[in-house]
């Protein structure tokens, strides 16, 4: 069975970097069909709450599984790994579902490939971690090291920019109003994808902390996936309430993209 994981492990993470550029190529010129992109044109669909939560547990739980079968599930810096993965993906598991308001929908084909890929990224990532690291990599002198300090550091920055930036968007408008408005607040004074910009910064404080190649693919995913969509979503807000509304504002990425 080890084998077998080491063999898949290893195809993997030489397919999906190639396949995070084809995604990301692709999603300039198809947009996901969920959330202010929804379509019918995408099938059939179910309550967002419920998709959500379908789509993001596959990670929390297949992270739970390597953690727990690996012999270093109680050491540091092992241990930190596993609860920041963890804390981001119980909040996005079980927390963000329920705080959603509206009757939006969630094409059945957008949740099965989000969990696809939540499952093959917690495998990486969990294997890389926890099965594959030489025991003389992650000592305690690891917590000491500049790459996991100011991996820390950029981390909880994404973490609280994520976090901050999703309460903006679900307070925009009042209940029953079923109009859109431009987000203004925090990181939305320079970028119209602020959310996205938190949970880019985040995986890159991940892959910083751990230094594993498992983690700087996932970074390569999360900005192969976010980057096309924030662009989509900056120019519909140009589309919507003109270019003067969003002003300087860049997609994702202040003063760059």
């Amino acid at each position: 069975m080890q084998e077998l994981e080491k063999q898949l492990y290893t195809s993997l993470m030489v397919i999906m970097p190639y396949l995070a550029g084809v995604v990301f190529i692709a999603l300039f010129f198809i947009r996901a069909g969920y959330g202010i992109f929804r379509s019918r044109a995408w099938g059939r669909s179910l309550p967002n709450k419920i998709g959500w939560i379908l789509m993001e547990t596959p990670a929390f739980l297949v992270m739970l599984y390597f953690w727990w079968s690996s012999s270093v599930r109680f050491e540091m810096p092992e241990l930190i790994f596993f609860l920041l993965f963890e804390i981001h993906y119980f909040q996005r598991s079980f927390i963000f579902p329920l705080l959603m308001k509206g009757k939006s929908q969630m094409p059945l084909s957008i949740l099965l490939m989000g969990f696809i890929f939540n499952t093959i990224n917690g495998f990486l990532l969990g294997e890389s971690l926890f099965h594959l690291a030489p025991s003389s990599l992650y000592t305690q002198q690891w917590l000491s090291t500049p790459a996991f300090i100011s991996g820390i550091i950029v981390f909880v920055a994404g973490m609280i920019i994520n976090l901050h930036s999703d309460h903006v968007i679900r307070t925009l408008r009042p209940a029953g109003d079923t109009r859109h408005y431009l987000p203004q607040k925090g990181v939305y004074n320079w970028v119209t994808s602020g959310n996205y910009l938190g949970e880019l910064i985040e995986w890159t404080g991940f892959a910083i902390l751990t230094q594993s190649p498992a983690a700087l693919i996932f970074v390569i995913w999360t900005f192969a996936n976010l980057a096309p969509r924030a662009y989509a979503i900056h120019k519909r807000y140009i589309n919507e309430f003109g270019a003067e509304a969003v002003g300087k504002r860049k997609c994702l990425i202040p003063f760059i993209f």
